[in-house]
């Protein structure tokens, strides 16, 4: 997968898809699975915003059964299934733990009548599932000794037991972003980060392509294309109004979504769900308040989600230091046990996500519900032109199917049928995911250690033998950086096979390096002087990538901390 500017320049383009999160992502995909040509581009690195920001949640829809809305859960349910099937390296079921006391809203009795009612509606939850460690279990109940074995802080004052429902997981979103861009690569896509759409190319009415500009070299060059797909997220609707002069009616709400990381785990095995101090003005039935999340994660607690409507422009939000004292205070408000410390924090991420209509002011937040999709045509007499801007990963395969198909209609080519629900991503051939991780450890050559060769796996799957090809040119590949799991083939493969560009875009969505906290400064200086090496850079350009990076890091910075800790734009 390289990085070509001039193949985009080349030709005309059947698709081009401007936004490279996971729904940009998976529409070029999609298309290319149907015999469209492609081309996707994104001003920064692919999934590097909202996408790579993520809960790391894939939801099973669950949560959809107190708005009553059959048709949500039967679509994330059958994503959920989708992603186990076609990227079972990086997603697996996660087990939820919500606690149950009494005998009224909070009770067993009411959750129980919601588990059967969603075991039945997802009744083919495991359909093609052939790996029993990658099924979906039915929600059951445990004793309220169970429950307090599992979670000793747990307050006990009219405890009943538990309920243990089940999601998915993801091992890391933006390397599952990356499996479905090289799907769509190794399909005849052309693809390039750091390309800016700089306006519109048209002729008459029409949209024929888009104007951009290389942000690494300050090239500008059209790139051409029947149709073009706006899939460019938060800043779609500014995509529009800057360069066509149209807006959506009504214009998009969007929402800060943040959430935190631990240093400790809380738990191993499973997820704890417990009282948010706000409840959903959607709701038909209700258990009262909505649900935190504690949530394990390779030796990590995830802590949230918070949401919080945000009006300025998507280029322009944080996480203070006051807002991360906030979500520990409400954290430990509900489970006192854990007894989180501001500097219990080594990260924090956020994304901007498609929310519902809220008065201003407004305590108790209206979620977004359905992702957009806009038809210029329909709206605005401009031919050409599609917008698509999503609501949850979890389904974005399915949007951007519906997307393909409109596409397809505009383009006059017969309807092809949508495979990318059964077809593995790249690195998803794997029959059973445990047993092929046992096979690759007992292989591994004896200069790479277990942890390192199951860290592979998890992110490269079926293909992980192509990284450690690069050990056989140069046994010095297989060093790891400083105390981490990190080899420097992964370095080396991420420039050469992954588009990488900045150090950032290694550290953070091509490898482990910065997946939970700080590496550390001897890892990121060898990681730094490898790029160093591979793209030509001088010392200067190493200084300003480290900084860069080590300003994302709570534990590298001065006292103060302001305005430092942002986990979203890199």
């Amino acid at each position: 997968m390289r990085r070509n500017v001039s193949a985009l320049a080349r030709k005309e383009f059947d698709l081009v898809i401007v936004g490279g999160g996971i729904f940009g992502i998976c529409a070029a995909w999609d298309a290319t699975q149907r015999g469209l040509s492609v081309a996707l581009v994104d001003r920064n690195d692919f999934a590097h915003a909202t996408s790579a920001n993520c809960f790391k949640i894939v939801h099973g829809g669950i949560r959809y059964l107190q708005h009553a809305d059959v048709v949500r859960i039967r679509e994330s349910s059958e994503e959920r299934n989708a992603f186990l099937r076609i990227a079972p390296h990086l997603v697996r079921p996660l087990p939820i733990v919500i606690p149950t006391y009494g005998h009224g809203v909070k009770g067993k009795e009411l959750l129980g009548l919601g588990l059967a009612l969603y075991d039945l509606i997802t009744w083919d939850r495991n359909r093609g599932i052939l790996d029993s460690e990658r099924q979906i279990p039915c929600g059951h109940f445990i004793s309220r000794q169970e429950t307090i074995d599992l979670f000793p802080g747990l307050g006990r004052d009219g405890l009943t037991g538990a309920a243990i429902i089940y999601d998915g997981q993801m091992y890391n979103p933006a390397r599952l972003a990356l499996s479905f861009l090289r799907s769509a690569v190794e399909d005849g896509a052309e693809a390039a980060n750091y390309i800016e759409a700089t306006g519109f190319l048209r002729s008459g009415t029409r949209v024929t392509g888009i104007q951009a500009r290389d942000s690494l070299t300050g090239e500008q060059f059209h790139i051409r294309g029947r149709v073009v797909l706006n899939a460019a997220g938060p800043w779609a609707e500014r995509l529009l109004g800057l360069h066509l002069g149209i807006g959506l009616a009504p214009k998009g709400t969007y929402s800060r979504d943040a959430f935190f990381v631990v240093r400790r785990a809380l738990r191993e095995t499973h997820a704890l769900a417990i009282n948010a101090k706000t409840m959903d003005p959607d709701a038909i039935l209700s258990r009262q308040t909505r649900h935190l999340f504690l949530v394990p994660w390779r030796g990590y607690t995830l802590v949230g989600v918070w949401h919080m409507v945000h009006h300025s422009s998507p280029d322009d939000f944080t996480v203070t230091d006051d807002d991360l004292q906030k979500f520990i205070d409400e954290v430990n408000e509900a489970y006192p046990a854990f007894g989180l410390t501001l500097d219990d924090v080594s990260m924090w991420h956020a994304g901007l996500v498609l929310f519902g209509e809220n008065k201003a002011g407004a305590v108790h937040l209206s979620y977004g519900k359905r992702s957009r999709i806009v038809d210029h045509q329909k709206e605005h007499a401009i031919e050409g032109l599609v917008t698509l801007i999503g609501v949850r990963y979890t389904t974005a395969r399915r949007e951007a199917a519906r997307v393909i198909d409109l596409v397809s209609q505009k383009l006059g080519k017969p309807l092809r049928k949508c495979v990318t629900d059964v077809t593995p991503v790249y690195g998803g051939r794997i029959e059973c995911f445990d047993e092929f991780l046992r096979r690759a450890v007992e292989q591994c050559p004896s200069t790479v250690r277990s942890e390192v060769v199951r860290s592979l796996v998890h992110n490269y799957g079926s293909e992980y033998r192509y990284v450690l090809k690069y050990i056989d040119g140069n046994p010095m590949c297989a060093e790891t950086l400083g105390r981490t799991d990190v080899m420097k083939a992964e370095v080396l493969h991420a420039i050469r096979e992954e588009m990488a560009q900045t150090l950032g875009d290694v550290v953070f969505r091509r490898t482990n390096l910065g997946i939970g906290a700080y590496p550390g400064d001897v890892a990121l200086q060898a990681c730094a002087d490898l790029m160093a090496t591979e793209l030509g850079w001088d010392q200067s350009r190493v200084y300003r990538e480290l900084a860069t990076v080590k300003s994302t890091f709570p534990s590298t910075v001065s006292a103060t901390r302001d305005k430092v800790t942002m986990a979203v734009v890199r």
